[in-house]
């Protein structure tokens, strides 16, 4: 379908969700459909809710927030249920104004523009419909026709609560245009729309001095007043404050503790009581959540002023720290990418988990309770297996440091590093090399970054090198060995078969002699060597080994080459091993005969075919594996 006929069928979905009736005929919808006449609160958790919930050893995750945010999971789940969730049910919370607080890049901006984006999908659904008196500015809920005197009587047969009152425009329209008849007050379907400026709106402060509150509330339209008489007739307000035209949905306050206190105090009214004050008018109630964002330094200073107390009383602080889980912060780097105009570019395999092994370490706190440093801990909150650390152990490490998270490098400091890395270089290629020396680079210039911070950061660096470097080899071991899962089937079943042989005191027989053997010693201690299994633990380890076997088969599952982490590395390590100089020669040899020639064409061919890589970038890490191996 071409770019014309989607826009076309996009102008037809449109079209089909117009809907103009009375209110008289709103009320039989409002009958049919309850959820037409929820809170905006209530809105925004089922949109959340809606787009899917699953839970996983007592953990919520909320697909609502998938692809866009990463490694926040915890964040999330705590916003949700502690602020969305109470607030939809018409708790106490919903009259708090909502605060974002955590460190620049953190992903506060991105969360409020999923809600944003998501509630403008949502009005276009038919659960998350809104319905509103036609030609009111602030696309008012009709059931505020309702008379106070009956809407204990609405209640009772609706099971619908009503809360508001009608605006000082469409009180008057009520009585001018319709005479007084409820029933015939004309109801439409209004689709929320920031562009639009529809249930959707956004503030954000400037000079306190030339900045005018109408911004918010809305201002007298001087050019009617000799019209109308008087400017405290309705008719002569411009009702396009951004508490106006975010009424029914969500007002975004961009920096907030940045304002002036007069721009507050009518955010707190308008959580508080459901209204505020506009012009020389009634109270206007509106029903819109309000969601703020800030940084950590922002907030610290707010609350440290006494006056601020009452403010910050009526506000909900939901603290968005940075993310700490390796893999997703490798996600976050290749959404960035994908993004941009660079997604042409062949990045190697691992150059974005390296970049982020870096930015993760800079954000961990070492332990001090523990024994972890930051390395094992990056792992550890990556859901990868630490020999001595088990889940009870990562659980403390999560405690030891409520704000652990709240400070470090920011992922925009690291994709644009590696965004100068890509325009710099002349091939459109990029390995973990480029992008950790350009990282490097940039600290040296980096103003907000203190030189002790820059000491342990440069550590950091040389850690996600080293880790790096290990990385690289496993990838040419890999290639270099021809059938190399088979390999390492073949090598593992044959020491499974000495192990238990060893832990059964029994002998082995040999498959061409068909005579007895003690078990191959010399054959156990090369493997249990690469990992540094020493002569005394060698007995306790090939028991462990065993057990884990019979724990597999008890369940019905089949022990194979990636069932236990250390055996699988130390198989690794030792096919490598027993090819390193083959490696070693092939790679750094300048003018490679026939065979050797062979030999590298064909790891290259598997590095490309089965691992990601280009020619240039597999050739690059051929000749720095090269150069690892014969330092």
């Amino acid at each position: 379908m071409s770019i014309l006929r989607k826009i076309e069928a996009y102008r037809e979905r449109e079209n089909e969700l117009e809907w103009e009736g009375t209110f008289a005929e709103y009320l039989e919808i409002v009958k049919q459909r309850p959820e037409v006449a929820q809170t905006a609160h209530s809105r925004i958790y089922n949109m959340i809710k809606d787009a899917g919930i699953t839970e996983k050893e007592g953990k919520k995750h909320y697909h609502f927030f998938d692809n866009h945010l990463f490694g926040v999971e915890e964040a999330l789940e705590r916003l949700v249920e502690e602020y969305f969730h109470p607030s939809a049910k018409r708790l106490d919370v919903r009259k708090r104004i909502l605060l974002l607080m955590g460190p620049v890049s953190g992903g506060k901006s991105t969360l409020v523009t999923l809600l944003k984006r998501g509630l403008e999908h949502y009005s276009r659904t038919d659960s998350g419909a809104v319905y509103a008196i036609k030609g009111c500015p602030m696309q008012e809920d009709p059931l505020h026709l309702i008379p106070q005197h009956l809407r204990e009587d609405f209640y009772d047969e609706y099971d619908i609560r009503i809360e508001g009152n009608l605006s000082p425009l469409n009180l008057m329209r009520l009585e001018q245009e319709y005479e007084g008849k409820i029933e015939d007050v004309r109801v439409e379907r209004v689709l929320l729309s920031e562009d639009k400026r529809k249930g959707v709106g956004t503030f954000s402060p400037s000079d306190p001095k030339s900045q005018d509150i109408a911004d918010l509330t809305g201002s007298i339209d001087f050019s009617t007043i000799a019209e109308y008489g008087s400017e405290s007739d309705p008719r002569a307000y411009r009702f396009d404050g951004e508490l106006n035209k975010a009424n029914r949905g969500l007002m975004e306050f961009q920096e907030m503790l940045k304002c002036d206190e007069k721009f507050l105090w009518h955010l707190l009214s308008l959580t508080q009581e459901g209204n505020f004050k506009a012009g020389r008018f009634a109270l206007i109630s509106a029903d819109e959540m309000i969601v703020a964002h800030t940084n950590e330094t922002e907030y610290k200073t707010f609350i440290g002023n006494k006056k601020n107390e009452a403010l910050q009383s009526r506000m909900i602080v939901m603290p968005m720290p940075y993310n700490l889980k390796l893999d997703e912060e490798e996600k976050i780097y290749e959404k960035m990418i994908r993004e941009s105009d660079m997604a042409h570019v062949h990045i190697a395999p691992h150059t974005l988990k390296v970049a982020a092994m870096f930015t993760t370490l800079t954000r961990l706190k070492e332990s001090t309770k523990s024994g972890a440093d930051s390395l094992k801990k990056m792992k550890l909150y990556n859901g990868e297996e630490v020999e001595g650390f088990n889940q009870i152990d990562l659980e403390e490490l999560q405690k030891e440091f409520p704000d652990e998270g709240m400070d470090g490098i920011d992922p925009r400091y690291v994709i644009n590093r590696i965004s100068s890395c890509i325009i710099r270089k002349d091939v459109p290629v990029l390995n973990a090399l480029d992008v950790l020396r350009s990282i490097k680079d940039g600290l040296y210039n980096h103003a907000s970054i203190s030189q002790d911070d820059r000491e342990r950061y440069l550590n950091f660096i040389s850690v996600a090198r080293k880790e790096y470097d290990d990385i690289a080899k496993k990838e040419v071991q890999k290639a270099f060995v021809y059938s190399y899962e088979e390999s390492a089937k073949t090598l593992m079943d044959n020491y499974l078969d000495n192990v238990e042989a060893f832990c059964n005191k029994n002998k082995l027989r040999d498959l061409l002699t068909g005579e007895e053997m003690n078990p191959d010693e010399k054959l156990m201690r090369s493997i249990e060597e690469q990992i540094g299994i020493s002569e005394n633990a060698k007995k306790s380890f090939r028991e462990e080994i065993l057990i884990r076997i019979s724990a597999y088969a008890r369940k019905g599952k089949k022990f194979d080459y990636n069932s236990h982490e250390r055996l699988r590395e130390a198989i690794q390590k030792k096919l490598f091993a027993d090819l390193k100089d083959v490696v070693k020669i092939t790679t750094s040899t300048k003018t490679p005969d026939e065979q050797q020639l062979k030999k590298i064409n064909n790891v290259i061919d598997r590095l490309t075919e089965e691992h990601g890589y280009n020619s240039t970038s597999a050739n690059d890490l051929l000749r720095y594996v090269g150069s690892l191996l014969n330092r």
